[in-house]
Parts: structure tokens; sequence; C-alpha cells
């Protein structure tokens, strides 16, 4: 006898249930974000058999007994991808990919599975015919991969079978909206499809120790689209962001169990696919032949990694009546609070004016040491004049004038240093540490006033 189906409500954003719709979700708060899916009401009768037998062959296991092996992981030939990852693919990993359309997320694992010749690799495609995926192996220039094999499928049942033929060490599914499970009643990409074909594919990686990489879509607020249980069930979730009118592209790891999450990698869009950027700090900065005012170089950090950044910024008298504030790259609230501290603390008047800020290069920055650059390139071109080009700053602003310390700042220094600049800017009360080593002129001020007097004299 078919076991009978229920209907509950799941919020998109946090994955709760609830037995009847709701305009806000009780959990996280959000509104209009319940939607409707069918679940079975009970267990099948063989599926609880097995349930039952399998709790009966397993037993409690104290810690200290537990045999653990070190575990081999598999580099994907791309050391930046390497590195997210936390050195390489663990076996029996489940690992989410998102991003926006066009974005390179598909040619950046097309480029992985060319690039690793020695395993076997399934890339299964549900929004592309074999022979696209064969044209965009011909635009990178990689044609001759005997280990990649191609299907385009979305019915999961034919995905499993193509798994047993053709015993892959890797599989891509491209994507997992639009894989299809025939036991689920609705359309491919409802929250019930995803949730079930994910599940399903989890237990395919952990029984066979199988790596499977999922492509994700993302909705219009930039989160992966779904329920938010999709990632909890997987074991890594990599975001791929970046400015499609730029050519840089940043894969941020959002959750891994296996690494650390602390790791960007870093890559370059061009004609013959994506190519990976070992030193981002060169081609982030301009290269300038004289001074010019509104812009500052910060030592920035985005996980484990420095990197120097160009903050450009542009102070005018506001043609109409109220003043524009517009940041890119940036978070335009915290742009504010920095205006209001310098209104407040420092005494510039810029109530009256538009300011625009912009972070070079297409690349949006969450460091909070990037504050004294935002700072001083909105002086610098309020005043019209120019920064040395060899000083870079390096420290976050709080609500008093003060410059608070920050996190890695000898990798910072470190990163100046190697780049050539003479003088950094830095906190003052960032511990008492041997900076004559870098070879660098390191200013340490407390207040904004004092790394004034050394920008601007």
């Amino acid at each position: 006898m078919a076991s009978k189906s229920k209907t509950v409500y799941v919020c998109r954003q946090c994955g709760a249930e609830s037995p009847k719709w709701m305009g806000r979700c009780p959990k996280c708060g959000e509104w209009e974000s319940m939607a409707e899916i069918s679940v079975p009401a009970r267990m099948p009768a063989e599926r609880r058999a097995q349930s039952v037998l399998n709790v009966a062959t397993l037993r409690p296991t104290a810690l200290s007994q537990i045999e653990c092996s070190e575990t081999q992981r598999t580099s994907s030939g791309n050391g930046e991808l390497d590195r997210v990852l936390g050195g390489g693919i663990v076996p029996g990993a489940l690992i989410l990919i998102g991003g926006e359309p066009g974005i390179g997320k598909s040619t950046l694992v097309l480029q992985m599975a060319i690039n690793m010749p020695q395993r076997r690799v399934l890339y299964v495609s549900g929004e592309e015919s074999a022979q696209q995926i064969r044209l965009r192996a011909e635009r990178i220039h990689s044609t001759s991969a005997d280990n990649c094999f191609i299907v385009s499928d979305t019915h999961l049942e034919n995905i499993l079978s193509y798994i047993d033929d053709c015993r892959p060490d890797i599989v891509i599914v491209d994507s997992i909206q639009t894989m299809e499970n025939d036991n689920v009643d609705s359309l491919p990409g409802s929250i019930s499809q995803i949730r079930e074909s994910t599940s399903l594919l989890m237990h395919v990686s952990k029984e066979r120790n199988l790596p499977i990489i999922l492509i994700g879509h993302i909705n219009k607020e930039g989160s992966l689209a779904g329920p938010k249980v999709l990632e909890h069930m997987v074991d890594v979730v990599l975001q791929f962001e970046g400015d499609r009118n730029h050519m840089y592209r940043i894969l941020r790891s959002i959750k891994n169990r296996f690494g650390s999450t602390d790791e960007i990698g870093i890559f370059e869009m061009q004609n013959d696919g994506l190519r990976e950027v070992h030193n981002p700090s060169e081609l982030l900065l301009s290269q300038h032949e004289q001074a010019l005012s509104g812009i500052a170089i910060s030592a920035a950090m985005e996980g484990m990694r420095p990197f120097l950044i160009e903050v450009q910024a542009l102070v005018s008298t506001a043609a109409y009546g109220t003043p524009q504030r517009s940041a890119t790259g940036f978070d335009i609230r915290r742009l504010n609070m920095l205006l209001a501290v310098l209104e407040k603390r420092a005494d510039f008047k810029l109530a009256a004016k538009d300011v625009f800020l912009n972070i070079a290069g297409g690349i949006r920055v969450n460091d909070t040491a990037t504050d004294l650059a935002v700072i001083g390139a909105i002086l610098s071109s309020n005043t019209d004049l120019a920064i040395n080009q060899d000083v870079c700053l390096a420290g976050e602003v709080g609500l008093s004038g003060e410059i608070r310390p920050v996190t890695r700042i000898e990798q910072r220094i470190g990163e100046a240093a190697k780049l050539g600049f003479k003088t950094i800017i830095v906190p003052r009360f960032n511990g008492k540490n041997d900076f004559g080593k870098f070879g660098i002129s390191v200013c340490q001020a407390s207040k904004l006033t004092e790394a004034f007097k050394v920008l601007f004299g």
C-alpha cells in the first residue's frame, strides 16, 4: 500500500517547517518565505525494516576507540580551488558551488574536470547539451581529455545508473535546480525536488566514498536558491562572486567541514577561460604616471590572504538639494558612519557634498581595516591633495575618531613591503611587534588627526 503524503510549509531562508502557512517565518522572521511541499506521512515498510536492521548492527563507540586514518585529498588541478577547499577534494565530500548566472561556475568545474587526467570524471549537465559543453571546451583549448565523460540528463534515476556504469572518481552535477526525482510529485527546481535530489546524492556520496560537486543557482537576494537546509546537508559551500563587467572573480568558502572558511581564491576571466591569480595586489593596483587626488591604497585581508586594493573617492558640491552617497564594492552604511565621524570628530563639513566611493577592480571588500583608506581617499578628493603613491594604510576607525587595532598586521605590512611601498600607517595599539624587519617605514597613529599629518603634512 502506498504511503499517504502530507503537506508542510518550509522557509526558503532557514529551512524551518510549519504545518500551516504563515506570512512570516517564526524562526528567522523573513516575510513571504514559506513554500508548500509534500512529504510522505510514513516511511515505507521496506525502508523501515532496513533502518531497523542498520540500527541493530550499530553500537555506540568511545571516542578514544574510533580508528581514523589520514584522509588522502585529491588535487583538483587548480591551485586557487585547492586553497579554498583546504588542500584538495576529500573522498565522499558533497560540494556545493553557487553564483550568479554567467559568472563562470560551469567554466570553473569544466576546467577542473579536464585538469585531472588521472581521474575519471562524470559531468552531468541539465542545462546544456553535450555539444555545447564541447564548444566550451574548445574555447578553453581543452578538447583532448579522455577522462571526462559528458551526459546531458535531468532524471536522477538515470544519473544513478550512469554512475554505476561509468564508475567515476568524481561526479559533477550542473545544476541541482534542474534535477528531477520521479518519486517527488512537483516540478524541477521546487523546494521538494531540490531537497530530495540533494538527499539522494548525499547518500550516494557517503556510501560509495564518491566526491560529488553540485552547481547551484542563487536568487535575487544573493543567497543560494532553495531552502537553507540545502546548505546544511552538504559538506562544503563555495560562493563564486564577481561583477560580470569586470574580469576578476573571487571564490569564497561559506562552509567547509574539511578546512578553513578564511581562504579565498582569485581568478581572472579571459577569452580562453579562468586564469588563476597568484598575486592579486599587482593587478588590483592601478599604475598612474602622476599622483591623483581621491586615491588611497589599503592593506586589506580576505580570510588568511593579504592584498592591497585601491580605494577611489570623489567629493563634489551637491548639484541638487539632497547630497548623494554612493558606494561600489563597499558597505554604504559603513560609508555613512565614516562620514559622520569626519563631521563630528575631525570637523570636516561634508553634509552638503556628494560623496562617491569605488573599490577598483570590481571586487567587494568587507575588511574593516579599509576604513582608514576610505577616509584618506575622501579627504584627498575634498581638498584636491594627492596622497603619496608610496603610502598605504590599514586601520579600523571607531565612532570616537580613534584608530582601532586590526588583525594580522604583520602580514599586511609584509605585503606592502613586497610591492615596494615606502610607508604604511597602522594603529598605534596594534601590539609591540618588531616592524623594522620588513624594511618599510611604519607610522603608528591612534587618532585620525595623527594619520592626517602623515598623509597631508
